[in-house]
């Protein structure tokens, strides 16, 4: 009896510590595979427009791509692309919105549209938002059917493999370089101008949050005060 019982100490002890053998060979594997996924993004990342002045080599101050895989990297940059068209856009609409509200183009021609921006959308008459939303949606199915993967048993939220990012076939002016350098350096201009323009709108929020007031008005208004301090 007391052999049997020392038999299956043994085996008990033996079973753990394979178990923890097994368990510390998949910690160390997936420590690897971050490692490798780590230097294999932080290579791709080195071949994307976007690097500049003053940061030469790359800005990512919160470690995104000590865990990112190259795919991950894919879909940031897609993200940042996207994000920075949009807030280009919005930071253009603030302004014209503001300045130009009884121009007879606008839509509610009236002047019944005025003051800060951030309130401009809450005295939008019905008519607008839906054909608005109907454009967006149109937009968006575009934009996934030519950059998205389709799901499949590998997963989900994929770009797919021939997918240039932000290539959406949209050049309707033809000012797209054939030449690989030049086009490089045009895509880096749009990622900086769309970076400005992210926290452009973020600063154009917070401002007219702050003391309701337009932004050339309030830009104005300050001119205004340190010229009759200087005087």
């Amino acid at each position: 009896m007391a052999a049997i019982t020392a038999s299956s100490t043994v085996l008990r002890s033996l079973s753990a510590t394979k178990g923890l053998r097994s368990v510390r060979t998949n910690a160390v594997a997936r420590k690897t595979f971050v490692v490798k996924a780590s230097k294999d993004s932080v290579e791709y990342c080195k071949t994307l427009p976007g690097i500049s002045a003053p940061f030469s080599d790359m800005f990512d101050p919160a470690g995104l791509l000590n865990t990112a895989t190259v795919e991950d990297v894919r879909r940031y940059r897609e993200a940042e692309l996207m994000h920075g068209r949009v807030s280009m856009l919005a930071a253009l609409g603030f302004v014209v919105g503001e300045q130009l509200e009884d121009f007879p183009v606008f839509f509610n021609w009236d002047g019944s549209i005025t003051g800060p921006a951030i309130y401009q959308f809450q005295q939008v008459q019905s008519g607008f938002w839906e054909p608005l939303l109907i454009g967006i949606g149109i937009c968006e199915a575009y934009r996934v059917a030519v950059g998205w993967a389709r799901p499949d048993s590998s997963g989900v939220n994929k770009l797919d493999p021939e997918y240039e990012m932000g290539d959406l076939n949209f050049d309707p002016f033809g000012l797209k370089p054939t030449d690989a350098e030049e086009l490089k350096t045009l895509q880096t201009k749009e990622l900086n101008n769309g970076r400005l323009a992210m926290i452009a709108i973020g600063g154009f929020v917070a401002q007219e949050l702050v003391n309701s007031t337009e932004i050339f008005e309030h830009l104005f208004l300050n001119i205004e005060k340190d010229l009759e301090v200087a005087l």
